[in-house]
């Protein structure tokens, strides 16, 4: 899409932002009665066009796989019941964890995907700094997105979770509750399996 849109920047078209806009815009300059774009120009952007919607094709085929393959393992639909954990971030927590008795406890977990905050000890007081970005940097960022995208949710909701999100908000910065919700799904995610548990969102705050 990127490629497309600087192809017809440098030809002097300007097409606003969104993959939506961008379909709306190819479709009446490639596929209008009146030609728009020069011969050459225009087989290479339908060429380009074709290609994206191959790789959307592509693309959701290989989406559907991976729910098809989460959906058949029970560990995988464990996870699924987590807010902010979809197929992509279950099987591939699964696929790396294995199994969750190798961690002793949720932190341990979370530790082990840099999701812990380092410390610093200055005249014998520790002082807590960013986290530590130890582990596989795909899982975490994967669980930092998926905390992002579930954070608006989860906050409103009335259960003990909720109620420390928006107790960590009114503290501190969206970027940092962020991490801290990421950290924390870390830590059920071990529960789970551990415990062969699913989440149970429906514990009312005190």
């Amino acid at each position: 899409m990127n490629q497309i849109r600087s192809l017809l920047l440098e030809r002097g078209y300007i097409v606003p932002q969104g993959r939506a806009k961008l379909a709306v815009r190819l479709g009446e300059m490639l596929d209008g009665d009146e030609p728009v774009l020069g011969s050459r120009i225009h087989r290479l952007v339908s060429d380009m066009r074709l290609l994206w919607i191959a790789l959307d094709d592509r693309i959701a085929d290989l989406n559907a796989e991976f729910t098809e393959a989460a959906r058949s393992d029970e560990r995988t639909r464990r996870l699924l019941t987590i807010p902010g954990i979809g197929a992509l971030n279950a099987t591939a927590l699964v696929a790396a964890v294995g199994d969750a008795r190798t961690f002793a406890r949720g932190r341990d977990l979370a530790a082990w995907l840099g999701l812990v905050p380092r410390q610093a000890t200055t005249g014998g007081k520790p002082r807590l700094l960013g986290i530590t970005k130890r582990g596989s940097r795909y899982l975490r960022k994967n669980l930092i997105q998926g905390a992002r995208a579930s954070l608006p949710t989860m906050s409103k909701s009335d259960t003990r979770l909720g109620a420390w999100l928006r107790g960590l908000l009114s503290r501190s910065h969206h970027n940092t509750v962020v991490v801290a919700l990421a950290a924390k799904m870390a830590r059920i995610v071990w529960a789970l399996l551990r415990h062969e548990r699913t989440y149970d969102p429906a514990a009312q705050a005190a």
